[in-house]
């Protein structure tokens, strides 16, 4: 095979190495994919601007992230059903992500449970928790990822109730995987796969086992977890939750100004400009196109993070100069562990970590600290660009505009 030099490289290899209902599942968006899409246009849109002859030999990417030492401000983000992507996927994902010396984030529907993870690495983890309508059971999670000694919880705000991903319905995408005669030809062609995930610890949601019904079988479990989406979620919900969790709190789907504001009021540590990667409402705006105009609103208030689009070292360095303190990255570091476990992880983020090294030298910077709008390519008169905005998306379309 070809050597693995960037994301997509590990992309394509997952592709072949996994089934076509998992795969899908972490690439596409949701309905007609117009958000998933302008995450990743609009971020190739903006051009940077290329310094010389300013002395860049000492470098470094390292930073800080809610307080906490990185080697880069990168964190990996709570993605579902990780452990049908590799065995034990994310026991794997958590030990590279510590080893590199990054955040890394559990989700509720993990196949590993909390406790799972817990025992097999050294280290803290962030946990990401869903504000289910069994309140119990939520309390129950916060109380779990304490014990489990977890540094911040993740609160996912914009999964009141889930966007249609047309993908996965015509994939037939279920957990375990339904095996119909598509899936199982399909399975039948990713004999490794198979094998590994029949050895893995969990084959269903690992979080979730204790939930009411889950010991009468998987579909009694998959219809609880359908009817706790709450549409009657709000802010007091996010306050309750910050009276029973002590530690640090992140507040994850935030994609407007408003909203900003009043999560910057709430007590929470840091916030997550994020769109769901594209995965729920389709026709929202590109994450990289509100990240200025709510950086500026927050100001100082809360940390903000990054989330949307983000498959290279560039990618993180424009989010980084538009405001983020740091980024978090889920369909990039699946390829990773798709392709190649716990190692395909460790190489995403390697890709990561020197592509944003180069970028920091051939734009004249020498830590992430001094990241600004500067190295934002701006256009003389005459030159036109694509520059972020929440009305392109909207537009359906990349807009130029001549400066």
């Amino acid at each position: 095979m070809p050597p693995v030099t960037c994301i997509e490289d590990l992309r394509l290899r997952a592709r072949r190495r996994i089934p076509r209902a998992i795969f899908d599942y972490a690439d596409r968006g949701s309905y007609d994919e117009a958000t998933y899409r302008a995450n990743r246009d609009d971020l190739a849109a903006l051009k940077l601007r290329q310094r010389v002859m300013i002395d860049v030999a000492e470098r470094s990417t390292a930073s800080t992230m809610l307080g906490e030492a990185v080697s880069m401000p990168v964190a990996i983000a709570p993605t579902g059903l990780t452990g049908l992507f590799h065995a034990d996927g994310e026991i794997h994902g958590c030990r590279a992500a510590h080893s590199f010396g990054i955040p890394f984030t559990l989700s509720t529907m993990s196949i590993c449970s909390i406790e799972d993870v817990a025992a097999e690495v050294k280290d803290p983890f962030w946990f990401q928790l869903y504000v289910m309508r069994d309140r119990g059971f939520s309390r129950s999670l916060v109380e779990r990822a304490m014990a489990a000694g977890c540094s911040a919880l993740v609160l996912t705000l914009d999964l009141q109730i889930q966007g249609q991903r047309h993908n996965d319905i015509k994939n037939g995408l279920a957990v375990p995987p339904k095996l119909t005669l598509r899936n199982a030809l399909d399975v039948a062609t990713k004999p490794d796969w198979a094998l590994r995930v029949l050895r893995g610890k969990r084959k269903t949601f690992g979080n979730l086992t204790e939930a009411p019904g889950a010991k009468e079988g998987l579909a009694t479990l998959s219809h609880w977890i359908a009817g706790q989406f709450d549409p009657s979620l709000s802010w007091k919900d996010v306050e309750w939750i910050r009276s029973i969790w002590p530690g640090k709190l992140i507040l994850k789907g935030v994609l407007d100004v408003e909203d900003a504001r009043i999560a910057a009021g709430l007590g929470a540590s840091a916030l997550v400009v994020s769109n769901h990667g594209g995965r729920q409402l389709d026709g929202a705006p590109s994450s990289i196109s509100v990240l200025p105009s709510i950086a500026e609103a927050v100001g100082d208030k809360i940390e903000v993070l990054f989330d949307g689009g983000v498959r290279s070292g560039q990618d993180v360095i424009k989010a980084l100069a538009l405001g983020a303190k740091g980024c978090m990255i889920g369909k990039a570091w699946l390829y990773g562990l798709a392709a190649g476990g716990g190692a395909g992880v460790t190489q995403a983020l390697e890709i990561i970590r020197k592509e944003m090294d180069v970028t920091m030298a051939l734009t004249g910077m020498k830590s992430v600290a001094g990241l600004s709008p500067e190295i934002i390519h701006a256009p003389r008169h005459g030159e036109e660009v694509v520059r972020p905005q929440p009305s392109m998306q909207m537009q359906g379309h990349r807009q130029s505009m001549a400066l």
